[in-house]
């Protein structure tokens, strides 16, 4: 049976992640040495070949994107946009240390809420269910390789939901520029909705070489 290839990776670091920041929704653009880094990596990694690429709507994941694959037009899935953070967008944990809702949402279950932000349940929602519409549209269109350009706080997310073998959101951390390489089998998805995390990527370019890519 046809199998479909879709890469996940992490957007480049702006001035809010360097300062560990919650930054959800505030527009940050990448760091002159992020956007060094990037293309350090696609110097001596292979950012796969890919028909489409997706990304959130903010440019810090765009902007990564049109580095990563200059060849493509991006897709903008506007429910792949990071946590909307509320009343804690651009603060730190020091910073919100002593604030009680900052200490319920952090302890909280998975209805908590951010005052004047989302709750994590509708974070997942929105997350899963615009995934689920690309996957879709990718195997009733027969677009068989992508990559997802995104927020680390989407893409674990959507791991910790989908992926096999199954982990908790923690495990699928990944260092900026980088991500996952995943195979979706059509009767996997459809009976269950899962998918297979097979490699990390990009690769080196001598793994390449021994892949006969």
């Amino acid at each position: 049976m046809k199998t479909y290839t879709m890469y996940f990776f992490r957007h480049g670091l702006t001035k809010g992640n360097l300062n560990a920041q919650y930054i959800g929704h505030t527009d940050l653009p990448l760091t002159t040495d992020s956007i060094s880094e990037i293309k350090k990596i696609k110097a001596h990694r292979h950012y796969p070949r890919v028909d489409a690429v997706f990304s959130s709507p903010l440019k810090r994941c765009k902007d990564s994107a049109k580095l990563m694959f200059p060849e493509h037009n991006i897709l903008v899935i506007d429910d792949f946009i990071e946590y909307n953070f509320g009343e804690f967008e651009g603060l730190t944990a020091e910073d919100l240390k002593d604030n009680e809702d900052f200490k319920e949402w952090l302890h909280g279950d998975i209805n908590s809420r951010v005052p004047f932000g989302e709750s994590n349940a509708e974070f997942i929602h929105r997350c899963c269910a615009a995934f689920e519409k690309v996957v879709d549209g990718c195997i009733k269109t027969g677009t068989q390789n992508v990559a997802v350009v995104g927020h680390a706080g989407v893409l674990m997310t959507l791991l910790a939901c989908y992926a096999l073998p199954e982990a908790p959101t923690a495990h699928w951390q990944m260092d900026p520029g980088y991500g996952y390489k995943l195979r979706i089998t059509p009767s996997l998805w459809m009976q269950s909705a899962k998918l297979e995390a097979v490699d990390t990527s990009p690769i080196t370019l001598s793994e390449l070489e021994v892949a006969g890519e």
